[in-house]
């Protein structure tokens, strides 16, 4: 393949890009790959989970325009195109039993309805390969799992001139990736790791959550090796100040410990038009030099 390569992210939240394939995304940009990070609401519904920030009236009352300030921040640092769907964040319900979900969200919403906006942005940018939630939204949020829903249709669709025929000139994206980072083989090296340096672990409770719920493990098909860019990850992710703690959990494991036991970022193949032998080590296998 001649053309430049494209890949497409698609996000539920501003913040989501920076979590989940960051390190990825900033890899091929390196590489002079196009990176297009579709994100699906715009967070209005989020927490404050910085403990420095929260309270602050002004974030509060304007937390939609400072979290596109912060995904406007997070992009430049990653070197990615950036596109708003325009849904509306739907929360994260709590309570038992649990409330139902604001009108007019994002989660409520008809699926092919929502994906026509996916479809039409597929159409325009050209993606090659595209990455997304599995089914069960990496973590039971719902606009994760109608992330999921929009993007399994809008592949399908993007590629058919009948379906969404206002949404521009069909283009068949080759390949969609789940994304699989928190996946339990590196919770699991990384928690051993720290406690046989001495260290404390985040990760105990993660791990006994996972127990708790008795999540499935996943076929982990593809090991993108990007440890060099895990610090540009972690900028990115520290842009999103009013969801990151900086003191938390997530910045507690030792670069060095992280690029010596798991410097790779992971993901799961989910669809394909091209041959393929797994495992693999590139998003772009099969496509690069067809």
């Amino acid at each position: 393949m001649t053309e430049q390569l494209r890949l497409m992210a698609v996000h539920a939240h501003p913040d989501d890009e920076s979590s989940k394939g960051a390190a990825t995304m900033a890899k091929y940009v390196s590489e002079g790959v196009d990176v297009l990070v579709a994100t699906c609401t715009g967070g209005e519904r989020g927490s404050v989970l910085n403990p420095k920030l929260q309270g602050d009236p002004y974030i509060e009352e304007h937390i939609h325009e400072v979290r596109a300030r912060e995904m406007d921040e997070a992009r430049q640092i990653l070197g990615v195109r950036q596109a708003w769907l325009g849904f509306v964040d739907s929360g994260l319900p709590e309570g038992d039993p649990l409330p139902p979900l604001p009108e007019g969200c994002f989660a409520l919403q008809d699926v092919d309805h929502a994906a026509g906006a996916l479809v039409r942005l597929i159409r325009e940018f050209r993606p090659h390969v595209i990455t997304t939630y599995d089914e069960n939204g990496g973590y039971p949020h719902p606009d994760h799992i109608m992330t999921h829903k929009i993007s399994m249709v809008a592949f399908e669709a993007a590629g058919d001139p009948t379906r969404f025929p206002e949404a521009g000139a069909p283009w068949t994206p080759l390949k969609l990736y789940y994304n699989q980072g928190f996946n339990k083989q590196r919770t699991i090296a990384l928690h051993e790791a720290l406690l046989a340096r001495g260290l404390e672990s985040p990760y105990g409770e993660w791990l006994k959550r996972w127990e708790e719920f008795a999540r499935p493990d996943r076929s982990i098909t593809t090991h993108v090796p990007c440890a060099e860019f895990f610090e540009i990850r972690d900028k990115a992710l520290l842009a999103h100040a009013t969801q990151i703690d900086p003191d938390g959990g997530w910045f507690r494991v030792p670069m060095d410990l992280q690029r010596e036991v798991w410097p790779t970022e992971d993901y799961e193949l989910a669809q394909t038009r091209v041959d393929v032998s797994l495992p693999e080590d590139d998003l772009f296998a099969g496509i690069r030099g067809a």
